[in-house]
């Protein structure tokens, strides 16, 4: 599966989000995604990845996040 497949699946059950507003363009803030948002969202992709995520920074768009989960496959 996709890393952006994962990651919408993942926003989707959690936040209730419109799959189809989920682009590697979207900004976590105009998907309303807060920092406690953000922890929940990181622990639920560590477990579907099999990853350790760490404390990234400066992750601003969909796009990132998944560039961020594809380095640490």
């Amino acid at each position: 599966m996709a890393t952006l497949d994962i990651v919408k699946e993942v926003l989707v059950e959690n936040l209730d989000l419109d799959a189809d507003g989920i682009t590697e363009e979207a900004t976590l803030d105009s998907l309303g995604i807060d920092s406690l948002d953000m922890v929940e969202l990181i622990c639920d992709l560590e477990d579907k990845c099999s990853i350790e995520f760490g404390e990234p920074e400066g992750i601003e768009t969909v796009g990132q996040l998944i560039s961020h989960i594809d380095s640490l496959k």
